[in-house]
């Protein structure tokens, strides 16, 4: 009868967390936070790919250097996820070295991962101030993997002009 009891107490204890983690897989802000993670560690992954020493390349005298494309790509999250907040971001460092640009991009991730899981529908329906412009919730987080992307894919194009591999896309 314990054991029954115990079982019973289990399976319903694994029911709950399941259904816990379907509605959050199948929310919308479920949806958005499932490719956070790919496309924090991609970004992560070509920041670290490139050698110390050149994170003051830049292809062209007007482009962003690399280092401060990986700058501009977390500063930007950074803002993109304060405003879903309602809230101002935080004080933001101006990193110089690569291991604390890299750190500063991986915080940046970090911080709209404690955002984005928890925003609910009337959240992602609401208008919220971005770098983009006063925006829908749902708007900030597509402009803002938008964003991401196209800065990556442009520190892609740094490796590849410093004869580097960028790592592989990855889901």
């Amino acid at each position: 009868m314990i054991y029954r009891a115990i079982s019973l107490a289990v399976l319903f204890s694994f029911s709950i967390l399941a259904a816990d983690s379907a509605s959050l897989s199948t929310s919308a802000a479920g949806e958005y936070a499932k490719h956070l993670d790919p496309l924090s560690k991609l970004s992560i992954a070509v920041a670290e790919a490139m050698p110390p020493d050149q994170y003051s390349f830049r292809p062209h005298a007007e482009s962003m250097s690399f280092g401060q494309l990986i700058l501009h790509i977390a500063t930007t999250n950074y803002q993109f996820c304060a405003g879903l907040k309602d809230s101002v971001a935080p004080a933001l460092p101006s990193p110089t070295e690569k291991p604390d640009v890299v750190k500063f991009l991986n915080d940046s991730f970090d911080y709209c991962s404690a955002v984005i899981p928890k925003l609910t529908e009337e959240q992602l329906d609401q208008m919220h101030d971005s770098p983009d412009g006063r925006l829908a919730g749902r708007e900030i987080l597509l402009a803002m993997y938008i964003h991401v992307a196209h800065h990556r894919g442009q520190a892609e194009i740094y490796l590849r002009d410093r004869g580097i591999r960028p790592p592989s896309y990855r889901i």
